[in-house]
């Protein structure tokens, strides 16, 4: 049976924190629009407070999350427990994306130091958690983390790596606007 918390409580930090891979759902409004389901490594994720959660972005194939975020706030982290006892928590909640380029950027960046630029941070403020059993999620052993995203974030300066960004994540696979340069 799952339990339902209206906020992270130590037990639920302490398992989101050892765990390696979370996934991040969205969507966009319009019933035509393409739900959006990513994994996420690395020491990405830190929990701020009881109602809080930030991820960095460190940029992907497209923009989803950015946009659906934009369009309407809505988000779902999960994250399964692929070694040890059997438990999936989700946190759902209202996104908030604050790209490189916007203000308040360099304050949210600070929450990750290990990490040289991103393309965005994600908050999210947390309405609802809920942890089920995960009888059906397998074993996996954790190997360590792939290089090869952080090594293409690193690889090019600045203004190349910006606008690169900016004309490879302007709008989303369903049209909505994604990152926006700006004026």
């Amino acid at each position: 049976m799952a339990t339902t918390y209206d906020a992270l409580n130590a037990k639920l930090k302490a398992f989101i924190r050892r765990q390696k891979m979370f996934f991040v759902a969205t969507a966009p409004l319009s019933a035509d629009g393409s739900v959006n389901l990513s994994p996420k490594g690395y020491d990405s994720l830190v929990i701020l407070d009881d109602h809080t959660i930030a991820y960095l972005d460190l940029g992907g194939s497209g923009i989803e999350t950015h946009a659906h975020v934009r369009e309407n706030g809505r988000i779902t982290l999960m994250f399964c427990a692929f070694e040890g006892a059997a438990n999936i928590v989700r946190v759902y909640g209202r996104g908030e994306a604050i790209a490189f380029g916007d203000p308040g950027f360099a304050e949210k960046m600070a929450l990750f130091p290990a990490f040289s630029r991103a393309r965005g941070v994600i908050i999210v403020h947390i309405t609802r958690v809920q942890d089920s059993c995960g009888w059906a999620v397998p074993f996996y052993d954790y190997k360590g983390e792939r290089d090869q995203l952080l090594r293409w974030v690193d690889a090019a300066d600045q203004d190349t790596w910006e606008a690169k960004r900016y004309s490879g994540n302007a709008r989303s696979v369903d049209g909505l606007p994604g990152l926006v340069k700006p004026a």
